[in-house]
């Protein structure tokens, strides 16, 4: 993988997590030969610089999740008889 390619991408999703999530997707996707890469030429790259690209040139959208509070349920006490 292309480092430069890796800090740009980083940068545009922000967590490395969600990175590496997307970019393992995306050639899991492009290796099983359904989908055709999103850019034009791709030359002699590998599937996960393609991957990469794709996210620097804002070919792939995504959504960060938003951050909900978990709560932990009460447990009833039974009376006691």
């Amino acid at each position: 993988m292309n480092a430069d390619l890796v800090n740009q991408a980083l940068k545009k999703v922000g967590n490395a997590n969600v990175l590496v999530n997307m970019i393992s997707r995306r050639v899991r996707q492009l290796n099983a030969g359904g989908q055709r890469p999103l850019l034009k030429d791709t030359g002699t790259m590998g599937v996960a610089d393609i991957a990469l690209l794709e996210i620097v040139e804002d070919k792939m959208e995504w959504e960060m999740p938003e951050v909900e509070e978990v709560v932990r349920p009460v447990r009833k006490r039974k009376k006691a008889a």
